[in-house]
């Protein structure tokens, strides 16, 4: 007759007894024994993950949805709530092994080191998911917009890895971690050259967010990378940017501190946008302006008051007789100084052009290819079509109303030039 104290006391016993009262051999019993209570641990654990996991889908989900906060929605969609869950088979596994193993103190040693080294895995695992989530929801922040914190988050994730990893070599080799890290310091060199780009990325992280240089969605340019486009992402060693023709390049993040780079984010919240582009002039074309070119642009005020104020500092002008009367024009104006003036007043009066911004309108240093005119303005309007386009009407019109100045654009001659050139020396006979 079987004690039925037995049970309650140790199953693995009462079980092994129950199987000898079958005839099989103690050996055998014991074996069976151990083999069905790993099955029904087994079967326990698995039960115990469904069972967990269907409460948080069912139960803790509809909670969270009726919050008004976003935060735990945040926790719940980054399955933090999730992996939580796998705690439960392990600590089945962990309490439920010395019962079911006990004839096996071997294997009861080894899977229950499994089972410790598996859950310090689910804790890293937690932690990391944990730690995402909580960067999701600081970029639902308005700072985050100024403050972007991804290379900090990558690198508190890396250092949790890395503990996770003391732990688990501590474990293995039965050593304290404070003896596994004193063995790592000999490794220190070869971890340097290994982390190189991670610890150059965090110090260069650090300097760009400190000094507000960069932020998702800034406009920046590096010529010599040809980056020129958004920043659509910021890690610990990379900067995403997708240039504007929808190219994807990356850079190292320390080159951004380490190398110049142009970020637009000044003008963009400006409100207006530099116009700096020159006019090649040939040189040929300019000239002292006939008395019919003074006469009919020193008729416009604002370049009257031009030549007046000049006149105040130098004393350019004086009088030139015109029939009966005395007309007072400006000695050495040129058609190239009066198409300056020109410009320049048709810009500030230009509605797309921001009146209170510099406009000037400029020589640069000659070259051999004509003389520069550079036209430097702002226009009000800093989105790239519009602003092309404000741009393309400003010096399309220029063009066209220098040769009532009489100016040339310089230009190379084409095969059309040359051409035209050598038929009019073959109809001269040349």
């Amino acid at each position: 007759m079987i004690d039925p104290m037995l049970f309650s006391n140790d199953p693995a016993v009462w079980l092994k007894d129950l199987l000898i009262d079958t005839g099989l051999g103690n050996s055998i019993s014991a074996f069976l024994s151990t083999a069905i209570l790993v099955c029904v641990v087994l079967l326990l654990s698995w039960l115990s993950n469904v069972i967990t996991k269907f409460i948080i889908r069912k139960v803790v989900a509809r909670i969270v949805r009726r919050t008004a906060s976003v935060w735990d929605d945040i926790l719940l969609e980054q399955k933090v709530f999730l992996r939580l869950s796998h705690y439960a088979p392990a600590l089945v596994i962990w309490l439920m092994a010395g019962w079911a193993l006990k004839e096996y103190p071997v294997w009861l040693l080894a899977v229950r080191k499994l089972t410790y080294i598996y859950m310090i895995l689910i804790g890293m695992v937690v932690i990391n998911t944990f730690i995402e989530a909580w960067h999701k929801i600081y970029l639902t922040l308005p700072v985050s917009q100024h403050r972007p914190i991804k290379g900090y988050v990558q690198v508190v994730k890396i250092f949790v890895i890395a503990i996770t990893a003391l732990i688990i070599i501590s474990v293995v080799f039965r050593k304290e971690v404070s003896a596994v890290v004193a063995g790592l310091g000999a490794m220190a060199a070869v971890l340097m050259l290994i982390f190189k780009d991670p610890i150059l990325g965090l110090v260069a992280s650090i300097q760009l967010s400190v000094n507000k240089m960069m932020k998702i969605g800034d406009w920046i340019s590096i010529p010599g990378r040809q980056v020129d486009g958004n920043v659509i992402d910021m890690t610990l060693t990379t900067v995403k940017v997708q240039n504007f023709d929808k190219s994807i390049i990356t850079v190292p993040t320390y080159s951004l501190v380490s190398e110049s780079f142009q970020n637009w984010i000044g003008m963009e919240e400006s409100g207006v946008r530099q116009i700096k582009r020159s006019i090649m002039i040939d040189i040929r074309s300019i000239s002292v302006a006939g008395k019919d070119l003074k006469e009919k642009y020193l008729a416009i005020p604002e370049i009257s008051d031009f030549f007046d104020s000049i006149d105040k500092e130098y004393g350019i002008r004086k009088p030139v007789r015109d029939g009966s009367q005395d007309v007072t024009v400006s000695a050495g104006v040129t058609n190239l100084g009066l198409f300056r003036i020109y410009a320049e007043t048709w810009l500030r009066k230009h509605p797309m052009i921001d009146s209170d911004q510099t406009i000037i309108v400029r020589h640069r240093p000659q070259a051999g290819d004509g003389l520069p005119l550079e036209i430097y303005a702002f226009c009000t309007r800093n989105s790239w079509i519009h602003y092309e386009h404000i741009q393309s009407e400003i010096f399309e019109h220029l063009f066209a109303v220098m040769p009532a100045f009489g100016l040339r654009v310089f230009q190379q001659p084409s095969g059309f030039d040359l051409l035209t050139l050598s038929d009019k020396n073959t109809e001269n006979g040349t």
